[in-house]
């Protein structure tokens, strides 16, 4: 029977696009604005074309907001360090579908985590552009969390995919088919322009990074950006 859950709208601004230099002013931006989740980049130069950071920086993240840190394992092999960003003080992992050919064990030993309150740690997964949703029919209802990206990930600033809305739709209508209580998230170009669309096409989290950090005032756009998604 498919039953229709009332996801709560929130907000992940992606410090990839941050002053870095200034860390703890910004973070308490996205706090003064609403920001509901703080969303890492995490890349490696292999499973994409650019390197990031590693649990070094969550845990420097982690000493300045109390926001839950949701971050994104842009890299090969996610299995050899969830446990690292996870002590480091991540609440949220989210691994690439593409990026492990064992998913099924490795959403098991991150739902098996505990983050730096004694809580399980939250278990998503991401699909790049062109990866169907059906990947991850043996597993969604293992998963707290599906990250569907709008741009091919790598590099903030990148136009927005439109099919990633019609993955969206149908994620949605798979996750009510199921009862399931799902975060539906999505990465890549998304702004001021179409995040009431985002969220009109079954999403539920917005992850923006350039979006905010580029337009000077970080707070402001955060309001901004949470009042469009209703």
């Amino acid at each position: 029977m498919e039953m229709k859950m009332a996801m709560t709208n929130k907000l992940a601004p992606s410090i990839l696009n941050a002053d870095l230099a200034a860390l703890k002013d910004q973070l308490a931006a996205l706090e003064q604005g609403g920001a509901d989740w703080v969303h890492l980049d995490i890349m490696d130069g292999h499973f994409v074309p650019n390197l990031s950071f590693g649990p070094v920086l969550v845990e420097a993240v982690r000493k300045h907001t109390q926001l839950p840190l949701d971050c994104h394992l842009m890299i090969s092999n996610p299995e050899k360090y969830v446990a690292d960003f996870v002590r480091a003080g991540a609440d949220s992992i989210t691994v690439h579908q593409e990026s492990t050919v064992h998913l099924d064990s490795l959403v098991r030993v991150v739902k098996g985590l505990k983050n730096r309150a004694g809580n399980p740690v939250r278990v998503g997964v991401s699909l790049n552009p062109a990866t169907p949703i059906e990947t991850l029919d043996l597993v969604l209802s293992e998963l707290d969390l599906v990250l569907i990206m709008s741009v091919n990930p790598g590099f903030g600033g990148q136009k927005f995919i439109p099919y990633a809305l019609d993955k969206a739709r149908k994620l949605r209508a798979k996750a009510d088919a199921l009862g399931m209580a799902l975060d539906i998230q999505m990465d890549g170009g998304i702004s001021l322009k179409n995040a009431a669309e985002v969220i009109a096409a079954g999403v539920n989290v917005i992850v923006a990074g350039t979006a905010i950090f580029a337009s000077g005032d970080v707070a402001g756009t955060c309001r901004q950006m949470k009042t469009l998604m209703g």
